[in-house]
């Protein structure tokens, strides 16, 4: 069993870094590191989870909910700029678990990231679904954009939704009123038998986008850094126009109470109400910082990792939580928060804009099309970087060579893509956004959670290595990332942990059976005994 915990040396790591990607060109300075980080973290997570979170737990306390998950990422950013800028190569935390605490480490790593990037390219994938659903207003079939574990149930006819409740009156749009199961519990036989429930049969839109990632990766086709510069600056021009104009049109009203009261209905529990209801919003909108972790990835190209490698980590979260505060400030100001529960839940930012703010339709349009196209780069970084990851572990044994062949002509990873394809286009036909969502908070929390134990036997265990970025305050920083992380874990939902729970078990499995038996650095442990 001592060999699960076998460790790649640095001097091995940084050897291997300089003949296989000595290619790489260090071009990337600080401001190019920040907008790869702002590229890659605004995305599905701002757009949708906070609408998400508002409705399910925190209220218009989101905004507290997103400092929450700020302070995390904080703390496990400053670990990441050290591993960054020490170990300057490929694989981000699976090759610093690899080198600190051992093989079978880095193998949960791997298997977390694999909740990261993968289930958030599904989720993504859901969420292009439901933005260009609404740009068609909505003439894709709900069969057909959606999983089938989800159903709606709608009321039509005015004679039937005037014998509903007031508040649920109130809700209607176009003749239609959307019901909770809850919600249809309570009606009466003769309004229960109008009710018209569908339930989806796959999500196309989201295989369809997939599906041309998947062949833009295979051809090699990258996004240059003009492409990405031009990526965010399009993001952020439509989070700062929004958050411009939405502002005059916040109803003060909404922001009162400013948490979610106890008793209030679906919100039992510790985390979907009150200060608890902040951190289960915490744990929900941390989705929306994935990606700042990905700038660990370009540490290789950096003109200078030491200087450069913590200002964009570090740089693009300050940024983008800064916008993020503002942005779900402005969203529950403008609606109610109750509403993202139901209608506004699917293109939050599109439905305030078209209920609430009159005369600018214009801008939910242009806002629908520009996160179509930030949604799509998104895709494209997690997918490239979860195919880069599985690329290190076939390298090193601990999955099939299938994942590091290499195309003939294009030389891009062709085999591992489409097997990607395959597996993160089931989850985003067959499962809900919600569940696919929380999963991916579950892995990069847990991810983060073993970067910040790394660096605290990384500086036991190596405390002559030169490093050109020190995290301030080893081991009290690393400590407080951990418990925050862990914190978040436990908020989430218990489906989601179950399911996680279940996934890490698959993992082991996979390891124990495979992984372990073919490892390249297990097999030059033995020879070396022999």
């Amino acid at each position: 069993m001592s060999n699960i915990f076998k460790k790649k040396s640095i001097p091995l790591l940084l050897k291997e870094a300089a003949a296989n990607e000595g290619g790489l060109k260090k071009t990337l300075g600080a401001w190019s590191l920040i907008a790869l980080g702002i590229g890659a973290i605004i995305g599905a997570g701002l757009f949708v989870r906070t609408a998400a979170a508002a409705g399910e737990a925190a209220g218009s306390g989101v905004t507290l909910s997103f400092a929450l998950a700020a302070v995390g990422c904080a703390f496990a950013g400053l670990c990441y700029a050290e591993f960054a800028s020490t170990i300057p190569i490929a694989g981000s935390a699976y090759t610093y678990s690899y080198a600190t605490l051992g093989e079978i480490v880095a193998w949960i790593i791997g298997w977390a990231l694999l909740m990261e990037y993968a289930l958030g390219a599904a989720t993504v994938s859901i969420a292009w679904s439901e933005y260009l659903n609404n740009l068609l207003g909505g003439a894709i079939p709900y069969e057909w954009c959606h999983s089938p574990f989800e159903h709606v149930n709608k009321l039509a006819g005015a004679e039937y939704i005037t014998q509903l409740p007031k508040e649920l009156i109130e809700t209607a749009k176009n003749g239609v009123v959307i019901l909770s199961d809850s919600e249809l519990g309570r009606l009466s036989a003769e309004l229960k038998a109008q009710v018209q429930t569908t339930s989806g049969y796959l999500n196309a839109p989201a295989l369809a986008i997939l599906l041309a990632v998947t062949l833009l990766l295979i051809k090699g086709t990258q996004e240059s850094a003009f492409i990405n510069g031009l990526m965010v600056f399009l993001k952020v021009a439509i989070v700062l126009v929004f958050i411009a104009i939405g502002w005059k049109f916040i109803n003060p009203a909404n922001h009162t109470p400013y948490l979610i009261p106890e008793g209030v209905e679906n919100h039992e529990g510790i985390f979907r109400h009150g200060w608890g209801g902040v951190v289960g919003g915490a744990a929900i909108v941390f989705f929306a910082f994935i990606g700042f972790d990905a700038v660990s990835t370009a540490a290789q190209e950096a003109k200078n990792p030491k200087r450069d490698m913590p200002i964009g980590i570090l740089g693009s979260l300050v940024i983008c939580t800064i916008l993020y505060i503002l942005f779900a400030h402005v969203l529950t100001g403008v609606a109610p928060w109750q509403e993202y529960e139901k209608a506004g839940k699917e293109a939050s930012v599109a439905y305030a804009v078209n209920t609430y703010m009159h005369g600018y339709g214009w801008l939910a349009t242009g806002i629908t099309i520009a996160i179509l196209a930030g949604f799509s780069s998104v895709i494209l970084v997690m997918l490239m970087g979860q195919s880069r990851v599985f690329y290190s572990m076939s390298k090193d044994g601990l999955i099939p060579k299938v994942f590091s062949d290499l195309h003939p002509k294009f030389r891009t990873p062709y085999k591992s893509n489409l097997i990607l394809f395959v597996l993160v286009g089931a989850f985003a036909a067959f499962v809900p956004g919600s569940v696919a969502g929380d999963l991916t908070s579950f892995g990069t929390l847990f991810a983060f959670v073993i970067v910040c134990a790394g660096i605290i036997v990384m500086r036991k265990k190596f405390p002559d290595l030169e490093r050109p970025f020190r995290t301030p305050l080893v081991p009290l920083v690393p400590i407080l990332g951990i418990i925050v992380c862990a914190f978040m874990i436990v908020a989430l939902d218990l489906t989601t942990l179950t399911v996680a729970g279940l996934w890490m078990i698959v993992g082991f499995l996979i390891y124990f059976t495979y992984g372990r038996r073919n490892s390249k650095i297990g097999e030059q442990q033995e020879s070396s005994e022999e």
